[in-house]
């Protein structure tokens, strides 16, 4: 794992990618919500009293300032260049009676030609930026930017429907994983990725391809990780499920927390199993509520303490 960068005054952490309005489909009705994972990803780290930027594409809009609001309430800073969208994208989600989700997308990602002026000690991407131009190229260049000097994180978050054609995605995000020191990703996007393999193999893989650490999570049945020297399996944490939306963006940013203040011991099997039942509090904790309505410091101090 890279040295984190000596910063003081400015965010630790900066997530770059999209951020767009969920309009939810239930029996009840439709609701709109901020939502897009790298978003939800940087609201969650605010959440949990980490020092947050984020760079993203949102319009001016009614809906743009919805998001604008939502983040900075929580403590992200949004970063210079992130509300210049001419309108700001929408995400369709379909709620089920066992609260699982499907999306539909109206979506534009286009990073405006500005950067960070700079280095943070964490640097996240994720999701649809990372795979839809033009602003993935801008994305990519990010990663390539730090990769030396800070520590990266990514969650590929896959959406099928918005992806071109599974060669040309999964060579995008293979080339993505050697600038990484953590890649996150679920089940599914394990099996869309590498049909072939089980979340096992597929995780064996991806760290072969340059990373330092794969995490896997499995829903209801935990999460697997995977470092050149361990491998372990931690149980999710129970939780009656309201809806699934905003679970992995939840194990994410208390995953980033966790690798934030894990100390000297690196990436040892004590402390990847503490930082892994961390993360599936945070995501048992949303999944018991509607909506991407991730945990609080306040709140994970509460469940560690029932």
């Amino acid at each position: 794992m890279k040295p984190a960068a000596a910063l003081s005054g400015i965010p630790e952490v900066i997530v770059v990618g999209e951020a767009l309005i969920d309009v939810v489909h239930t029996g009840d009705g439709v609701t709109e919500h901020p939502g897009g994972s790298p978003a939800n990803v940087a609201y969650g780290l605010a959440r949990l009293d980490v020092s947050t930027g984020f760079l993203t594409s949102i319009g001016t809009d009614d809906r743009g300032l919805a998001i604008s609001s939502h983040l900075t309430g929580a403590g992200v800073h949004i970063l210079p260049g992130s509300q210049s969208a001419a309108a700001t994208s929408t995400a369709t989600a379909t709620l089920a009676d066992d609260g699982s989700a499907t999306y539909s997308f109206d979506l534009v990602w286009q990073l405006a030609p500005v950067a960070p002026t700079y280095l943070p000690k964490l640097l996240h991407a994720g999701s649809i930026a990372s795979f839809l131009a033009p602003g993935a190229a801008g994305v990519k260049s990010l990663l390539q930017h730090c990769a030396d000097l800070s520590t990266v994180t990514y969650d590929p978050n896959i959406r099928p429907e918005l992806l071109g054609s599974h060669h040309e995605a999964r060579t995008i995000f293979e080339d993505l994983v050697p600038l990484t020191d953590v890649v996150k990703l679920s089940d599914e996007d394990a099996a869309w990725l590498y049909p072939r393999r089980s979340p096992e193999e597929a995780a064996r893989h991806i760290r072969g391809l340059g990373t330092d650490l794969v995490v896997v999570t499995r829903g209801s049945e935990g999460s697997f990780l995977l470092t050149a020297d361990t491998e372990i399996s931690v149980p999710s944490v129970e939780s009656v499920v309201a809806d699934t939306i905003g679970a992995g963006d939840a194990y994410m940013a208390a995953l980033i927390l966790g690798l934030l203040t894990r100390g000297g011991e690196g990436l040892a099997p004590p402390i990847l199993e503490q930082i892994a039942r961390m993360a599936s509090m945070a995501a048992a904790i949303t999944v018991g509520r509607p909506g991407a309505d991730l945990p609080s410091s306040v709140e994970m101090r509460a469940r560690l303490v029932s």
